[in-house]
């Protein structure tokens, strides 16, 4: 399907969460300006990590649990708080599986320190959609030998599962305020699939009007010249420059709109960064440029890449386009997403440092927009930031 058909089928049906794609292709368009993020891309594993002696391996643009190996868990490994997640999912009758939201970072997970979306039409308790300890399911489907898919919303203690369009669970679970999502096998002979994983982060606000610089502090003295447009967006030219928030934040998940209005512009969104401290902190990459034709191959850390710290695995970003960015950071880790596909997951194991240019940091620090140099013409929209909470264990 090519991305003009998607567009149209978008707006044909602006009530249908999702519209099948390719595997390994990156999101709709119209999902990935919504906030969307593929958990997974439909041909690796990358962003996720086994927990437990399972095999998990990726068959037709499915994750699948290999039959011979023993029980456990796939987790991200990136931590989320309140969001949509949707996953299609695929079991045998005998089947006894599940979807796990906010688990601990480490270590075992179970229905006790975890919420579970229970898989398994035969368990006679909490059989598929039920929130397993907690809540069984209205009405019961039959799931197994098809494609089924979950909804789930979880905003603060309210949580909402729908299973193949029907609500099937509403219910409170404060017991749990943020976690990995991890994708379970605990017993059947057949095998068990998932495909289609994707999660939108909520409760976001805005740190952008769209009127004046608001909420933002440029540091004085610099060449960029930072303004908002005609059309309500933030805008950089020339450099070098730095435009900081006024607020600060240290475990949070960012998300903004970026066009770069020339070829292979150089520019970045600093995170933790020090307060009128120029070019601090972090800084994800913005710069559309690969070598030859293979996108796989970037150029200076490609946008999307955590700078001097680990190179985008793709360019998916184009100049002359916007594209969404997400960028999630909670304690050593940090992910970013481009139109819905994750780039860069990296893990900083250095000493503690008061920069994070010179080792981790973890406090809170302000966000910046860079002007890099005279070449610099950039624009910015639909800024907006949740904070996490702190883990509940």
């Amino acid at each position: 399907m090519n991305t003009l058909t998607r567009l149209v089928l978008a707006c044909m049906l602006p009530s249908v969460p999702w519209l099948p794609h390719a595997a390994g292709d990156t999101l709709p368009p119209a999902e990935a300006a919504a906030g969307w993020i593929q958990l997974f891309d439909g041909e690796t594993l990358f962003g996720w990590k086994p927990r437990g002696p399972a095999v998990w391996e990726v068959v037709d643009g499915a994750i699948v649990h290999r039959p011979d190996s023993g029980r456990g868990m796939l987790g991200t490994t990136t931590e989320f708080a309140d969001f949509e997640l949707s996953v299609e999912f695929w079991v045998d009758a005998a089947a006894d599986s599940g979807v796990f939201l906010r688990c601990p970072a480490e270590g075992e997970v179970t229905h006790e320190n975890a919420s579970e979306v229970s898989i398994g039409d035969q368990h006679p308790q909490w059989p598929t959609g039920s929130l397993s300890g907690r809540k069984r399911i209205a009405s019961q489907q039959t799931t197994a030998g098809r494609w089924s898919r979950f909804d789930v919303r979880a905003l603060g203690p309210d949580v909402e599962i729908k299973l193949n369009g029907a609500v099937a669970v509403e219910t409170r679970d404060a017991r749990f305020a943020r976690g990995p999502i991890c994708l379970q096998y605990w017993s059947g002979p057949g095998p068990v699939k998932f495909r289609n994983v994707k999660l939108r982060p909520l409760g976001l606000k805005s740190l952008f009007n769209g009127k004046d610089l608001a909420g933002w502090k440029e540091i004085p003295g610099r060449k960029s010249v930072y303004s908002v447009t005609p059309q309500g967006w933030l805008n950089v030219r020339n450099g070098n420059g730095d435009l900081q928030s006024v607020e600060t934040f240290a475990d949070f998940v960012f998300q903004l709109d970026i066009i770069s209005n020339g070829q292979h512009l150089n520019s970045g969104v600093f995170f933790r960064a020090l307060p009128g401290q120029f070019w601090s902190g972090y800084e994800s990459q913005i710069r559309n440029q690969w070598e030859g034709d293979d996108r796989a191959r970037p150029v200076d850390f490609g946008t999307g890449g955590i700078y001097n710290r680990q190179p985008a695995r793709r360019v998916v970003s184009t100049d002359g386009q916007w594209f969404t960015k997400t960028i999630i950071a909670h304690g050593r880790h940090m992910a970013v997403w481009i139109d819905g596909y994750l780039v860069s997951d990296f893990q900083d194991n250095r000493p503690p440092q008061e920069s994070a240019r010179q080792g981790y940091r973890a406090q809170a620090g302000v966000l910046s927009l860079q002007g890099h140099d005279p070449t610099t013409d950039l624009s910015f929209r639909n800024l907006r930031i949740a904070e996490l909470p702190a883990a509940s264990r």
